[in-house]
């Protein structure tokens, strides 16, 4: 792994999960470490839902814009976490792989988007302390 890595998230519509976490690592981590996100079928926008969970956390994400994954963002990301994509993801020796289990926001409420946000936030606590530690 390089000394800043790279971290891709990934999952179908790029516009719930992968964007709490990439917004999530992005707040937590600062400069530390490189974040894309990606959606094997894009959404046209991020889930509005998604965004006010994420604001009250105090991250913006209104302005993401969800992007189609390529075969160039995985191979310059050093981990790649999926969050149900399935086999939509393209693989390459030498990376480092996780996949997610996290319910889809989609077409759900506030109160229900609560508890993936938290996990999501969870879960990339844990992955900057293995990646990215403060020095």
């Amino acid at each position: 792994m390089t000394s800043r890595p790279t971290v891709l998230f990934v999952c179908v519509h790029n516009a719930g999960r992968s964007q709490m976490a990439a917004g999530y690592l992005q707040h937590l981590a600062g400069d530390r470490v490189e974040v894309l996100s990606a959606g094997s079928e894009p959404a046209g926008a991020v889930n509005p839902v998604a965004v006010e969970a994420m604001a009250e956390e105090g991250i913006d994400i209104a302005s993401a814009q969800p992007k189609v994954l390529t075969t160039e963002a995985v191979q310059v990301s050093d981990v790649v976490i999926t969050m149900g994509c399935g086999d939509a993801c393209p693989f390459f020796p030498g990376k480092r792989y996780e996949d997610w289990k996290l319910e889809d926001p989609a077409g759900q409420g506030i109160e229900d988007v609560r508890p993936i946000r938290d996990e999501i936030r969870n879960r990339i606590e844990a992955l900057i302390t293995e990646i990215a530690p403060e020095r």
